[in-house]
Order: structure tokens, then C-alpha cells, then sequence
């Protein structure tokens, strides 16, 4: 059967996502180097599980941060 995706599982996604970001939202009120470095270990982390594809998609800036790219000699 095709057509939209049950609404259950794009609510759950959303659920994940909010907390997620309250997560991340707690974390900065403690330490801000803690939530970046937080930050670029996932990136990296889901940078490994999509075979290296993330990073296509990440601003240099973000990408140096993640230590997925070297920075570019301007």
C-alpha cells in the first residue's frame, strides 16, 4: 500500500526531535564548549552511519568544527 506516512510514526519523530533539542537546550545552559562539542560528535557519528554523505550537506564552518573537513586556505 502507498500514500502519506501514518501520522504516528511522523509524530514520534517530532516528539524525538523536540527532545532532542531540549536536551541540547539544557546542555547549553551548563556549558556551551560541552553542548558544541556534544554537537560535533554526532554530527560525526551520523556523518559515519550515512557513508560520509552529511558532510555534502554542512556549511565549512560546521564541518571543521565536526572534524570532518580541514579548513580551506582563503
Amino acid at each position: 500500500m502507498t500514500g502519506p506516512e501514518p501520522t504516528d510514526r511522523v509524530d514520534a519523530t517530532d516528539d524525538d526531535a523536540a527532545e532532542l533539542i531540549a536536551q541540547l537546550r539544557e546542555l547549553a545552559g551548563a556549558d556551551p564548549a560541552d553542548v558544541r562539542q556534544v554537537v560535533a560528535e554526532v554530527l560525526a557519528a551520523l556523518d559515519r552511519a550515512a557513508g560520509g554523505a552529511l558532510r555534502d550537506h554542512l556549511p565549512e564552518t560546521i564541518r571543521v568544527d565536526a572534524g570532518l573537513d580541514a579548513p580551506s586556505r582563503a
